[in-house]
């Protein structure tokens, strides 16, 4: 099991969708609402790096209102 920490940017009018938008993304074990420079932080957990990988980059990406993504 490979657990990562993705630091995410919203936009700001898509901050109270993207709580449960993250939750319905396959591998994003948790997902919290944080204050400062980020506005999200989400915990992902998958079998390997390359899920890691696929997560940020396909279905992340894909959620409306996420402006940024650092892992």
């Amino acid at each position: 099991m490979v657990t990562a920490i993705v630091l995410i940017e919203a936009e700001r009018s898509a901050i109270a969708k993207l709580g449960p938008a993250l939750a319905d993304v396959p591998g994003v074990a948790e997902a919290y609402s944080v204050t400062g420079e980020f506005d999200f932080v989400a915990i992902l957990r998958v079998k390997n790096h390359e899920e890691i990988a696929d997560i940020v980059t396909s279905k992340l990406s894909q959620v409306a209102g996420i402006r940024k993504t650092h892992t």
